[in-house]
């Protein structure tokens, strides 16, 4: 700006440099999103799984959030007074229709301030706020009035409704919140305990957890037609992870699994319900995972671990499981290699896995006829490609270097590895199974570990439906008091009308959120 264009007086000197100063800023803001931006083609360039980019984006979008609000405190003065130049405004997203809405009128005077007339409505003018109410109590007092007959002095009395829990005092929105709470928002007990305790409700760990235990065998019979309908499908992803499992009288911990079981074909095009099944097991023997798909046929995508290993047999063409292997492990094992030593083997190995990713892009949803038509045109050849690759640097490297070690973990799986080329209903990884378990990674961060092997048992149920509920576009705590309120009585051969593909609990949650 011209010198000769400068305010003379303070406050609006005062003002204009805030002003050029929150411009700046905005630059700054454009500039981090345009790196995010960056960042997330290139991740869709070299795949979906490309580690370091996906810490180069979690660290930009920090740097961006602090600097949205040190934009944000910087435009503050400016809006207190008239601003010298239009602020930057964000685009605002309206607000949604499902919410409850409270209504607040401002009434005018009664006559006109001016000249005393008297005033005549033209119309109005509406502005929304979006705003927080914590959560409450409240107590449901349930009265069943007395009659009785004037002739034969019958009593009269409507039945009492059920509870969840026999004689317990918790509604089923008490008890969906307490499980969503510990499993989904990984919120161990004794800190839930605290947080009511906030709110005036004395509610200790003991009494939450009789309620956790309860509700788990309430829905226990819910959990056994999930893993039915789980493993009743041609194609499953399998995965599992450790769980620390305190032993009782000793203090200390030893380490259970849990085992995850991903039925989805979405990726496939396919309309069947997608759906999860845990299971919990005291330790890692092979003999548990035979157990849990004894009566399984067909597809099982899976990690390398030789657990696994017995379920297969691909000499046998009538054996009833077949492997299909996780290009995802294979490429991060290169991974792990390019970010000790910036190997430039390593990134190439990674390039081309990248590759075959780009083309798994373009392909997800379609039909399986047209995935493995497209795959044989374009990703056969870049296999064929690689595994020359493979071949020919094996032979450059050391035998004992790390990236033999991945090389010669690839081409030993290679068949497996390679069978998704064959087959349009199989995915190129197992990341279906991986993310299944991210919400066991991230409780078990908060709680340490489970009380029991039982209380593993009881996490592997609830899991099971609180995954399936995700999977399936559903809130899990209004799926959860959907089926508290109803499972009781419900007739158990009818057990499958519970399941989450087969029910809307949303307008559940409506009535909830406006009460």
């Amino acid at each position: 700006m011209p010198s000769r264009s400068l305010p003379i007086d303070i406050e609006s000197l005062h003002r204009l440099v805030i002003a050029q100063q929150a411009a700046l800023l905005s630059r700054d803001v454009e500039i981090e999103k345009l790196k995010i931006e960056l960042a997330r083609l290139k991740r869709m360039q070299f795949g979906r799984s490309s580690e370091q980019l996906d810490q180069t984006i979690a660290q930009l979008e920090l740097s961006l959030e602090e600097l949205e609000v040190s934009e944000s405190e910087i435009l503050a003065p400016i809006n207190l007074h008239a601003p010298i130049s239009e602020a930057r405004k964000p685009a605002r997203r309206p607000l949604a229709e499902n919410l409850p809405r409270e209504t607040v009128v401002h009434e005018a005077p009664c006559n006109c301030p001016a000249c005393g007339g008297a005033l005549r409505a033209f119309g109005e003018d509406v502005a929304e706020i979006l705003e927080y109410v914590p959560s409450r109590f409240k107590v449901i007092r349930h009265v069943r009035p007395k009659f009785s007959c004037a002739t034969c002095q019958q009593i009269v009395q409507a039945p009492a409704p059920g509870r969840p829990i026999a004689r317990g005092l918790a509604g089923p929105g008490l008890l969906a919140h307490v499980l969503v709470s510990k499993y989904c928002d990984h919120i161990p007990l004794n800190r839930q305990s605290q947080i009511y305790a906030r709110e005036g409700i004395d509610l200790d760990r003991s009494t939450l957890a009789d309620w956790v235990g309860q509700s788990s065998a309430l829905l226990r019979p819910l959990v056994d037609a999930l893993r039915t309908h789980v493993l009743g499908a041609d194609k499953l992803h399998a995965d599992d992870t450790p769980v620390p499992v305190l032993c009782p009288g000793r203090g200390t911990t030893k380490q259970g699994r849990l085992w995850t079981y991903v039925r989805d074909d979405r990726p496939s095009g396919s309309e069947l319900p997608p759906a999860v099944w845990f299971a919990y097991s005291p330790d890692r023997k092979g003999l548990h995972p035979r157990a849990h798909l004894k009566n399984f046929r067909g597809i099982l995508q899976a990690d390398g671990y030789a657990g696994f290993d017995k379920l297969y047999n691909d000499t046998d063409p009538n054996h009833p499981i077949k492997e299909a292997a996780c290009w995802a492990h294979v490429r991060r094992k290169f991974y792990d290699i390019q970010v000790a030593n910036d190997s430039p083997l390593a990134i190439a190995a990674i390039q081309r896995i990248g590759e075959l990713y780009r083309i798994e892009e373009q392909i997800r949803g379609q039909p399986p006829d047209i995935r493995h038509e497209i795959r044989h045109a374009r990703s056969g050849p870049l296999l064929d490609a690689l595994y020359r690759w493979f071949k020919d640097t094996l032979a450059q490297v050391s035998g004992k270097s790390e990236l033999a070690v991945a090389i010669r973990y690839a081409m030993s799986r290679w068949k497996a590895l390679t069978r998704f080329a064959a087959d349009g209903k199989i995915e190129i990884d197992n990341n279906g199974a991986e993310r299944a378990l991210r919400a066991v990674a991230l409780g078990r961060k908060n709680y340490l570990f489970a009380g029991s092997d039982a209380g593993g048992d009881r996490a592997a149920a609830v899991y099971s439906l609180i995954g399936s509920a995700k999977l399936n576009g559903l809130d899990p705590q209004a799926y959860l008091r959907h089926l508290i309120e109803r499972i009781g009585d419900h007739p158990i051969n009818r057990i499958e009308e519970l399941l989450p593909w087969r029910v809307d609990p949303q307008p559940d949650l409506a009535n909830r959120l406006a009460a």
